[in-house]
Parts: structure tokens; C-alpha cells; sequence
């Protein structure tokens, strides 16, 4: 592929995002900084390191990736990569990432924060738990091989259009491999490395956040599958 977005929703990320954009590796095309509504200088930080910043006060994840789509629908790319601005992720890993989509292999790849790769404490008992109870609702329903719901993922954009996103906050990721599993889409999952995030997880470190989650993603497993959603 000669032409990739990185696309990275941002929520009060300003210590932490310039770590994210100076490790990202060059063949990156555009990088995409979508500012949920911050109140620190998430957004003035990732403009001084060359990011293109949007602004999306919506909160929710999904309204922010939704946000950054239909900003590159005007000069697309060929693949879109995933990444929060936490710096949890490693992003220098992003090249063994769409090296499948580069070899036409398959059309999405995961990032699996295994645990032999993780930095102890990197994922609550909580993210722990439901990601475990997601992926074998996954596996018993639809055959799924994946083992994580991790936010560090590449897609072909022809892909990822195709897939037409509806979630706007907690169940995007879920969603997206729900869709790829119900379309038969190829996919790989490959092992990446995961660290402690730089400050709060606006998500796992609040019980709101913990409960929200859970019940979107369990949410999106039932009704996908009973409702025969396409």
C-alpha cells in the first residue's frame, strides 16, 4: 500500500500524545488527531507535530473515528490504521501490522495485547475479563479466532467503508470484528507489545466507564447475532 491514515481519537491525551506521533513510522501518510472534546493541549501538541486535527465534541469513540472517516473520504487512502494517543500501543509496530494488507494476505489485521507481551497492570482484571468473555462469545458463535478486542488495528479503507460503522461510542471495536467475522472478511491477529498508559483510562478507570462498555459489547454480540445483521 502506498498510502496509509492513522487515525487516533483523543480525549485529554497532552501528556502523552507527541510520544505517539514521534514514534510512528515514516511510510505513514497522514496522521488524523480527532480532539473528543479535550480540555488540555491534546490538540495544540499534535498540530505542532504535524498531525491534522479535528475536532469532534460528541464524546464517544465511535463519534470520534466516525469524525475521522468522513474526513479522509475526501482524498482516501488505501489503508487506515487505529490508534489511541495514550501511547499504551507501541506505534512503531505499525509496519509489521499492515505488512499482511501490503501482501494482499488478508484485509484486516489486530493487534493482540498478549500476555507475554504485556507490561504488568497494562490491562485491569476488568479489560481482562470482558475482553476474555467477548472473544469466547465470538469464538462459540461465529467460529472467531480472535483473542482481543485492542484498539491498534489495520484495515483496507475499501474494507472499512464497506463494513458502513454505526456505533458511537463503546462498542466500535466489537462492532468491526463482528462485521469481519459475519462477512467473511479475511483477518490476521498478531501479538503486539502493550505498557501502562500514560494517566486514566477514560474508559476501564471509571466503574461508569467499566459498566457502559461491558454492556455495549455484550450488547453488540446478542443483537448482532439474533437480529442476522449484516
Amino acid at each position: 500500500m502506498n498510502t496509509i491514515a492513522v487515525l487516533i481519537p483523543a480525549f485529554n491525551e497532552a501528556p502523552s500524545i507527541a510520544h505517539v506521533l514521534k514514534a510512528l513510522p515514516t511510510r505513514v501518510t497522514e496522521v488524523v488527531v480527532i480532539d473528543n472534546g479535550s480540555t488540555d493541549q491534546t490538540a495544540a501538541i499534535a498540530e505542532a507535530h504535524g498531525a491534522t486535527v479535528l475536532f469532534e465534541a460528541r464524546k464517544g469513540y465511535g463519534y470520534a473515528c466516525l469524525k475521522g472517516m468522513e474526513y479522509l473520504e475526501k482524498k482516501p487512502p488505501e489503508g487506515v490504521v487505529f490508534l489511541d494517543g495514550d501511547y499504551a500501543d507501541f506505534p512503531e509496530e505499525l509496519d509489521q501490522l499492515v505488512a499482511p494488507l501490503d501482501s494482499g494476505e488478508v484485509e484486516f489485521v489486530l493487534g493482540a495485547r498478549v500476555k507475554a507481551l504485556r507490561e504488568k497492570g497494562a490491562l485491569t482484571p476488568q479489560q481482562q475479563f470482558g475482553n476474555g468473555l467477548a472473544c469466547f462469545l465470538m469464538r462459540w458463535l461465529y467460529g472467531s479466532r480472535f483473542t482481543d478486542l485492542g484498539p491498534f488495528r489495520a484495515i483496507r479503507w475499501k474494507t472499512l467503508q464497506s463494513l458502513e460503522m454505526q456505533d458511537k461510542t463503546y462498542g466500535w471495536t466489537v462492532e468491526m470484528q463482528l462485521k469481519i467475522l459475519r462477512r467473511k472478511i479475511p483477518y490476521l491477529e498478531i501479538p503486539v507489545r502493550y505498557r501502562n498508559r500514560i494517566g486514566k483510562s477514560k474508559v476501564s478507570g471509571t466503574v461508569k466507564g467499566t459498566l457502559m462498555a461491558g454492556y455495549k459489547i455484550m450488547g453488540w454480540i446478542g443483537s448482532f447475532y439474533f437480529s442476522g445483521w449484516k
